[in-house]
């Protein structure tokens, strides 16, 4: 069990180090040599865990998509308020792309044209978006004439958009700026009759971050083990 933990924990640096090196640098720019020193671990350990730096990048896309989907899997589709739904995922979104690297750059792995993307995380992020906002025209929670497509690209581009500003100037008001979009948004988007119900700011953020930590625990878990070799070397 020692041997597995150990093995899990290298194999976790190792798609942390790479995602810092495809986030800073991009995919081709980055070298397994930079990615090992930087996680501390020898080039053969690197090779025991990853074969090759497009299955680090794939791992990396892995890794990111499972945050994505777990903050979107907060938000079923069948609730009663879609819209407020969809600031609440909006605010936690930007905030994990500043903060977390892996699945920041799992999103920039999805526009690096030297990287061939086997999933491209801002179309999922799109697609959901989309969902939420025809569930909401169905139920009767949009106006009457937004269309449905301007509606998703700029929900789209803003969220995204807004914490790579936040990332690239650590001044930059991050979850002052999510709202502000969403105080000119919802009047726009939201039937008059639910509006005065909605919040900018979003709520119930708290329940994503009380479930962060073991949910990605238990997931690296299933991933780490399934990687480990009958090998007690394999981390020197």
């Amino acid at each position: 069990m020692a041997r597995q933990d150990r093995a899990m924990r290298t194999r976790q640096e190792l798609i942390r180090s790479a995602a810092e090196a495809f986030d800073r640098g991009g995919f081709a720019h980055s070298s397994l040599a930079e990615i090992s020193s930087r996680a501390g671990v020898s080039t053969g350990a690197l090779h025991f865990h990853f074969s090759s730096k497009k299955e680090l990048g794939e791992a990396v896309e892995a890794a990111a998509a499972h945050t994505l989907h777990r903050i979107i899997a907060h938000c079923p589709l069948g609730h009663d308020a879609p819209l407020q739904l969809l600031v609440d995922a909006s605010h936690f979104l930007a905030q994990r792309l500043e903060e977390d690297v892996v699945l920041r750059a799992g999103f920039g792995l999805g526009n690096d044209l030297t990287w061939d993307a086997g999933v491209k995380l801002w179309l999922e992020w799109r697609n959901w978006v989309r969902g939420m906002l025809h569930f909401a025209s169905g139920q009767g929670s949009l106006a009457a004439d937004v269309s449905l497509e301007d509606a998703v690209g700029a929900i789209t581009a803003a969220v995204v958009g807004i914490a790579v500003l936040a990332r690239s100037d650590p001044e930059w008001p991050l979850r002052r700026s999510v709202t502000g979009f969403w105080q000119v948004m919802l009047p726009r988007l939201s039937a008059q009759q639910g509006l005065a119900a909605l919040s900018a700011k979003g709520t119930g953020l708290e329940v994503w971050h009380a479930d962060e930590t073991t949910e990605l625990d238990l997931w690296w878990l299933h991933e780490g083990l399934a990687a480990v070799a009958p090998t007690p070397d394999a981390d020197r």
